[in-house]
C-alpha cells in the first residue's frame, strides 16, 4: 500500500506550483491537491482539506499552506502520517504586513485583477532570477488564475501565530527553508523545528521563497528521501 500525499499551495498559488515535483512524488503514492480558494480562515481551510483528503495521508504545505497543514495535523492526528512544511512560519502577521495587506485589499479591483505585481513576484524569487522572464511570468500567471476575489478573501483575515500550538503536533515533521527567502526567514524555520518535537530542518540553497518552482529537483529529492524513511502507510 502506498501513502497518499496531500499538497497544499500558498497564497495566490494553485496546483501548478507542484508540477515539477509530481513525477518524483507520484512514485510514493497518489497525489491530492488541496483547494483553499472557497474559504478565508486557516481553520476553515483545514476543515476543507480534511473533508476531501483520504483516510490516512502525508501532508505538504507551502507558505500559507504550511499554516493550514499544521492545523490539519492538529485536528486529525490519527489521519496525518507525516508533515512537510516548506517556506513557512508560525508567526502572526507583523504590523507592517497587516498594513500592506489592508492597503492591497482596499485598492485591488477583483474584476480587473491581472495577478501579482512584478515587484511582488520578484520579492518571492532569488535575486538572480529577476531576469528569468519565464519564471516571473509563471508566478504572475498562477496568481492571475487564482483570481482577485480569492486575493481579497485570503488577504483580509489577520494571520495568527500558532507558535504555542506547535507542541501539539505528533507526527514526523520535516521543515524546509531556502537560503535566500526574503519572505520567510531561516529564524522562522528554526522556530518550527524547535517547537515541533522531533522535527528535522533542511536548507535548500540557491532559492528564494518559491522553492517548488525555483529548485524543484532539490526539493523533491529531500522530500522523497525523508518521506520514504518517515511516512508509513
Amino acid at each position: 500500500m502506498r501513502l497518499p500525499i496531500v499538497l497544499i499551495p500558498g497564497f495566490m498559488a494553485d496546483a501548478t506550483l507542484w508540477d515539477d515535483l509530481l513525477p518524483d512524488l507520484q512514485a510514493l503514492g497518489p497525489i491530492a491537491h488541496a483547494d483553499l480558494s472557497r474559504v478565508a480562515s486557516i481553520g476553515e481551510m483545514a476543515h476543507d482539506v480534511l473533508a476531501a483528503a483520504p483516510a490516512r495521508f502525508a501532508v505538504v504545505g507551502f507558505s500559507m499552506g504550511g499554516y493550514v497543514a499544521r492545523e490539519v495535523a492538529r485536528l486529525a492526528p490519527e489521519r496525518v502520517q507525516a508533515l512537510v512544511l516548506v517556506a513557512t512560519s508560525a508567526r502572526a502577521d507583523t504590523p507592517a504586513q497587516k498594513r500592506r495587506k489592508a492597503f492591497a485589499v482596499n485598492t485591488v479591483n477583483p474584476a480587473h485583477f491581472t495577478g501579482l505585481s512584478r515587484g511582488a513576484v520578484l520579492s518571492s524569487l532569488h535575486p538572480d532570477r529577476a531576469g528569468d522572464a519565464a519564471m516571473v511570468e509563471r508566478v504572475r500567471a498562477m496568481s492571475e488564475r487564482v483570481g482577485g476575489e480569492v486575493f481579497v478573501r485570503h488577504a483580509t483575515p489577520e494571520r495568527a501565530s500558532d507558535l504555542e500550538q506547535l507542541a501539539a503536533i505528533q507526527c514526523p515533521t520535516l521543515v524546509i527553508a531556502a537560503d535566500h527567502d526574503a519572505l520567510r526567514s531561516q529564524k522562522e524555520a528554526h522556530e518550527l523545528r524547535e517547537g515541533i518535537r522531533g522535527a528535522t530542518l533542511t536548507l535548500i540553497e540557491g532559492s528564494g521563497h518559491m522553492i517548488p518552482i525555483e529548485q524543484p529537483a532539490a526539493l523533491a529529492a529531500v522530500m522523497v528521501c525523508w518521506l520514504r524513511e518517515h511516512a508509513r502507510p
